[in-house]
């Protein structure tokens, strides 16, 4: 049974199509018998539908019919190779298989290495061709691991079981683990993830020649030589947890070439830069902290994921900042003025935890450092506290390159950065500042909306504020004014009742004179 509708209709197109596909390809790369051709080319050019017109034309002798025919030809190849890319597509589209809830309970029969993604990001449609060719390839190679890929925002329980917390995750699923990738999205790094984790812890090596096989294939290995012991088991517990990064091998004490020289055994020993070094645990501190800064190499080409990874190192990483395209002396002998300060003394500065590399663009070293950085430059960056230390000048020669790692050692250089309260604070707004100027710089009106509406909200609520407050404080002051308009007019009653009572007793005696001559007039009727 497949596992989605999808795997399903992939698989019934393919069954479906194929055939035809192939009959095509076959009877379109065949050439045409001659009479036919002959009946082509006679054919009357009105007679012939439009697209038939389109591609033929009615010769005026035979070469140029056979000319007209090589043309064909070359459509027939067309069609051939169209045939050929779309049962491709057909079988690529089924190699990478879609997964549904049902993966739940059935991931733990294979090994398989996932791809959790979200439809709308960009970094998964990106990464969406070269997972195509990782299940190709890993079909072709016969290799026991399975290649998928699952719609986090569709079964976000499963993802969240597995703690996808950002898109694309790459995890390879083996028993009950789950390992996380954490390096370059790229076919061939991808690919040695999986064939790392997929296989053994640890790896045996029975002879000589295979030690001197694997150790011309890795760049770095990490070897276990000995028996049973505490320390074997510590070796492994650590490379449960590193197995991501790097490989982890074991042998006897006969396996290992005369130029190696062990002062105890057991003993852990990594190999890298032509050379060898032993772990120390009284110099070295703990084991998974040693192996964690010792799977670098000397000098590395870094880029964004390494840069990340070199932070937990707490190595002092000194890097070469330059432009890549640009070919000229002062960029070049820049660069080669690290790589012979990383080889000449590397044995003075193994012990001192040192890692030398260049980098190409400074955009990654902006965004950790939050400062602008010329081009070509050398920069210092300290991994334990993130400090970070400029030249004071022009580096042109090895020389300058070791007063400057000295100079940071004399503590003559000032450093800058660090991670105190300032530095966070300042990281907060940093990541805000440019969070906001690459979302305008991809999509403006994205921007625009994004930014635009939430602050029109909080304009129009403010605003809305504003107003409310106005309006109450103008029903308080017509209130107060109010109140003291009635008590003016109380006081004006009280200072004008004496007026009042004097205008009273005039009316009074006017009333009582007036109704006195009526009286009088009574009184002369009657005598």
């Amino acid at each position: 049974m497949p596992r989605s509708w999808g795997s399903f209709l992939r698989r019934l197109t393919a069954a479906l199509l194929t055939p035809s596909l192939l009959f095509c390809a076959v009877t379109a790369a065949l050439p045409l018998p001659a009479a036919a051709a002959e009946a082509v080319v006679a054919f009357p050019p009105r007679s012939v539908p439009d697209y038939h017109h389109f591609f033929l034309q009615r010769p005026p002798s035979c070469s140029s019919a056979v000319v007209n025919m090589g043309a064909g030809s070359g459509r027939h190849l067309l069609l051939l190779y169209a045939a050929v890319a779309v049962l491709g597509q057909i079988v690529d589209a089924d190699i990478v298989e879609e997964l549904d809830e049902s993966f739940k309970d059935n991931r733990k029969n294979s090994i398989w290495l996932v791809d959790f993604y979200a439809p709308w990001c960009a970094h998964c449609r990106r990464l969406e061709p070269v997972w195509n060719e990782v299940g190709l390839e890993m079909k072709r190679l016969r290799s026991p691991v399975k290649v998928g890929k699952m719609d986090a925002t569709s079964y976000t329980s499963i993802a969240s079981e597995f703690g996808v917390r950002g898109y694309p995750t790459i995890k390879l699923l083996k028993n009950d683990l789950a390992y996380n990738y954490r390096g370059p999205r790229t076919r061939d790094d991808i690919i040695e993830f999986a064939h790392r984790v997929s296989g053994a812890l640890i790896r045996p090596l029975p002879s000589q020649q295979m030690f001197e096989h694997v150790k011309k294939r890795h760049r770095v290995l990490f070897l276990y030589v000995g028996g049973e012991s505490t320390l074997k088991e510590k070796y492994i517990e650590v490379a449960s947890e590193l197995i991501v990064y790097t490989y982890f091998f074991s042998a006897s004490e006969e396996v290992i070439p005369e130029y190696v020289t062990l002062n105890e055994m057991p003993a852990v020993l990594v190999f890298k830069d032509e050379t060898y070094f032993v772990y120390d645990e009284y110099e070295d501190g703990d084991l998974k902290s040693w192996v964690n800064r010792e799977r670098f190499q000397n000098y590395l080409t870094v880029d964004g994921f390494t840069l990340y990874e070199l932070t937990d190192t707490g190595k002092l990483i000194v890097i070469a900042v330059v432009d890549g395209k640009n070919a000229t002396v002062e960029h070049t002998r820049l660069k080669e003025a690290i790589q012979e300060v990383a080889k000449d003394y590397r044995d003075r500065f193994h012990r001192r935890d040192f890692q030398f590399g260049h980098i190409d663009g400074n955009d990654y070293v902006n965004n950790m450092l939050m400062d602008e950085l010329n081009v070509p430059t050398v920069v210092a960056i300290n991994t334990s506290n993130h400090q970070y230390f400029l030249p004071t000048r022009l580096i042109e020669s090895t020389e300058d390159v070791m007063q400057f790692i000295n100079d940071i050692l004399d503590g003559t250089i000032e450093a800058r950065g660090g991670d105190g309260i300032l530095q966070r604070l300042k990281r907060v707004f940093y990541d805000v500042r440019t969070t906001v100027v690459s979302v305008f710089r991809s999509s403006p009106f994205l921007g625009c909306f994004l930014f635009g509406l939430p602050l029109g909200v909080i304009s129009i609520m403010c605003y809305g504020i504003y107003t409310a407050d106005t309006d109450v404080t103008y029903t308080e002051e017509r209130i107060e004014v109010s109140k003291k308009e009635t008590e003016n007019r109380d006081v004006s009653d009280e200072g004008n009742e004496p007026e009042k009572k004097e205008e009273n007793n005039e009316n009074s005696l006017v009333l009582s004179d007036a109704e006195q001559e009526p009286k009088d007039i009574l009184e002369k009727k009657n005598d």
